[in-house]
């Protein structure tokens, strides 16, 4: 077992982390006060009796807090502060390649558009990771350096309470079946990321899909994965994260999908709701052999499961077990630092305690997400980030004895 200290010190990644979802406590509070912005208290133990908790009766428990979150990250210092401070929040704990992702479209107003959002986020995660090369950690100590990326989500569903954008968005198409709306939102979202991409060399490495699963298909989105797809932006969707396995098959078959996002009901054959499946158990031993053959690795994040599936209770009970057991390509990841109480480190301190992961399997877990990372640099470029990324990783292993 790798101790806590250790595990802190140890190079490691973060290929799921929202946005809206990590802000520092203290840094919401300031920010709400200064935009004037009603929060149900002012002071941080308050906030977390009343918002942030330690668990939660439900999903919809979980995410009322980003309403708060949300209501404050409409602007580009905040954005841009918001983004800098997550950084050094997993600087700070040994994460050396992160992930960020979010939907722009929450964030956007009249005058404020996708450029506006990305660059001020891209702008925050920059100078985290210029103050981090230029430390001694990496100047002096020769320390792997901090890498980011960005992916932008495009939503299931939403109406015009979620942003000023959606709710223009759904006034212009008033007569328009809501599901061709939000397959609209989608595919815009996926040519203004390609175009900034290319047109401004922003490190936008994906495009996800998120929200709910239960009656919104992805099969609606197709056209905007299919762009993406044709464009080399690489793709990640939720999925079996509060449905069955159908929805982790179809974010692979249908979407193109590289990585799943959360897939906690990956095993659930109870879960499947296609009574034309005859064998339940076998399409999912055989979606699982599927995943594991072609190395599509699933984003997990334990603690965030815990919380919006109450009904798991023992963290023993995670599906992660039998994604260790299987020998998927699969890493640990926070979802929502803030929302979730949790870090990087603490999801790798949980997995160790209810699942007895060998050194072996906590490497294995930790260098997945270096490797299967949607790396924002050319192939030789990440070759040699995730080899020296190796190389710390034993290093510090060695000089602990």
């Amino acid at each position: 077992m790798v101790d806590s200290k250790l595990l802190a010190a140890l190079p490691k990644t973060d290929l799921h982390v929202h946005l809206d979802g990590s802000l520092r406590l203290g840094t919401l509070i300031e920010l709400a006060a200064e935009r004037g912005v009603q929060l149900p208290s002012e002071t941080q133990e308050g906030m977390r009796e009343l918002v942030f908790k330690d668990r939660y009766a439900n999903l919809a428990e979980y995410l009322a807090g980003f309403a708060y979150t949300g209501a404050v990250m409409q602007d580009a210092e905040a954005l841009a502060r918001t983004s800098y401070e997550l950084a050094w929040d997993n600087i700070d704990e040994g994460v050396r390649y992160i992930e960020v992702r979010f939907a722009p479209q929450l964030h956007m107003h009249r005058g404020f558009g996708y450029g506006d959002v990305l660059r001020a986020v891209d702008q925050g995660l920059k100078r985290a990771q210029a103050e981090h090369e230029a430390s001694e950690a990496v100047a002096v100590r020769g320390e792997p350096p901090f890498r980011y990326g960005i992916i932008v989500c495009a939503l299931r569903m939403f109406d015009e309470r979620f942003s000023a954008w959606y709710r223009q968005l759904c006034e212009v198409l008033r007569e328009t079946p809501s599901k061709q709306v939000y397959a609209t939102a989608a595919l815009e979202l996926a040519r203004a990321a390609v175009r900034l991409r290319d047109e401004e060399g922003m490190p936008i490495v994906a495009f996800d899909l998120a929200g709910h699963e239960a009656g919104f298909p992805a099969k609606h989105y197709w056209e905007a994965f299919q762009y993406s797809h044709e464009y080399f932006l690489k793709r990640t969707v939720h999925a079996g994260e509060a449905y069955g396995p159908e929805s982790i098959y179809s974010a692979i078959a249908e979407l193109h999908a590289d990585r799943i996002g959360h897939g906690y009901h990956l095993f659930d054959a109870d879960k499947l709701a296609d009574t034309s499946i005859q064998d339940p158990e076998g399409y999912c031993q055989a979606l699982a052999q599927y995943i594991a053959d072609r190395r599509i690795t699933i984003e997990v994040c334990i603690t965030s499961n815990l919380q919006t599936n109450p009904e798991i209770g023992d963290v023993k009970r995670h599906a992660f077990k039998k994604m260790l057991d299987a020998q998927l390509s699969a890493t640990l990841c926070t979802d929502n630092r803030l929302v979730s109480h949790t870090t990087v480190t603490r999801e790798y301190e949980l997995a160790q305690q209810a699942f007895d992961m060998t050194p072996k399997q906590v490497r294995s877990t930790i260098i997945y997400g270096f490797k299967r990372s949607f790396y924002p640099g050319g192939y030789r470029e990440k070759r040699a980030y995730v080899r020296a990324i190796i190389d710390y990783y034993d290093s510090v292993l060695a000089a602990a004895g």
